[in-house]
């Protein structure tokens, strides 16, 4: 894809201050756009925002989703092009100890994003990423479609199912003209890269064992899950939000997963992490007699290559490689250059 589509536009991004979202803004950035972010303090510390020095080189707004009126309110003040909204409470184990607050801001949260795309008319298109756990999981060993049921399981899943539902409604209720903003979904895999401190995810567990010489501990060694890297998908919701903003028709929604050998299990991703690393990094299996988890999920992209003309390039190994590069960066400046590096070489 051309990044160079995005120079001179100005594009909203609400969840600036996450993983997924520190990395959007740099893209954007780096392809010279306009930015304006909207979201809560980092959720974690460190955190990737903090250590790439990004609220100097945009315009960073701290505020929750779930304030409908300072949300357009700021929103209309930017009179924005683009949106991408990835504000979320993104994780499933949180989601059982606080379900509330989890439906409050991934549900509302898109209520008060769509609502403030009703009223600016400035914004031409819009991207609200959802995931890959929307599916009704039936463990089937084929790939998801979009026409699939939608029902997530537990308190996250199920939330961003109806995140889905909500943005269909929206679209069909006031954007169905051609003359009208066209607003999609996107729905990515499991996401690994440099820079995720979230807690009770594989890759960055891995990372904090592996410093300190410890063994890595997996719940699920034997879960399949669609793992790919940062920058897969985010390449698909910056080709998403180009290719329809120019054609309104091509509005709906889109699988942004790794192709299917790229599909595997935690555990062979835990390998995959330990050769990689070296240094004798080793794992072992534990329950945790946790709430339910899925053991197979896999994701069907042919509409997005075929549609879009978008495809994943790095593979799981390549993805796990990447992330020890950015783990073993020792100062802000080291981790700049790595994101700078990373981004030129996968946009190339």
């Amino acid at each position: 894809m051309a990044l160079s589509f995005y120079r001179g536009k100005k594009v909203f991004v609400t969840g600036h201050t996450g993983f997924k979202g520190t990395w959007l803004c740099h893209i954007l950035l780096h392809a010279g756009a306009d930015v304006t972010g909207y979201a809560l303090e980092p959720p974690t510390k460190p955190s990737l925002f903090a250590q790439t020095g990004l609220a100097k080189k945009m315009h960073s707004i701290i505020g929750d989703i779930r304030d409908r009126e300072v949300l357009i309110g700021a929103i209309q003040a930017v009179m924005p092009d683009i949106l991408f909204h990835l504000a979320a409470q993104p994780l499933v184990r949180c989601s059982y100890q606080k379900p509330a607050e989890t439906y409050e801001t991934n549900v509302l949260g898109t209520v008060n994003v769509l609502e403030a795309m009703r009223f600016t008319r400035s914004i031409r298109s819009v991207v609200n990423v959802t995931t890959d756990k929307v599916y009704e999981n039936k463990e089937w060993l084929w790939g998801y479609r979009e026409n699939e049921n939608l029902c997530g399981y537990d308190p996250y899943s199920n939330s961003k199912s109806c995140s889905e539902l909500v943005t269909a409604s929206y679209r069909n209720s006031f954007f169905s003209n051609k003359d009208d903003p066209a607003l999609s979904t996107a729905r990515s895999g499991n996401v690994i890269g440099g820079g995720d401190y979230a807690t009770d995810r594989v890759i960055p567990d891995c990372i904090r064992a592996a410093m300190f010489s410890k063994q890595i501990i997996l719940r699920n060694p034997h879960s399949v899950r669609p793992y790919q890297h940062v920058l897969e998908c985010l390449s698909g919701y910056l080709l998403l939000a180009e290719k329809q903003y120019d054609d309104p028709d091509l509005a709906g929604a889109y699988n942004f997963g790794p192709d299917e050998l790229n599909c595997i299990t935690t555990g062979q991703l835990a390998e995959l992490f330990c050769s990689a690393w070296g240094a004798g990094a080793c794992w072992t299996a534990r329950e945790d007699n946790g709430p339910h988890e899925a053991d197979l999920l896999k994701l069907d992209c042919s509409k997005a290559k075929t549609i879009l003309g978008w495809k994943p390039r790095w593979d799981v190994r390549t993805a796990v490689e990447k992330v020890i590069e950015f783990a073993r960066c020792d100062n802000d400046t080291a981790y700049k250059y790595c994101l700078d590096k990373q981004v030129e070489g996968y946009f190339k």
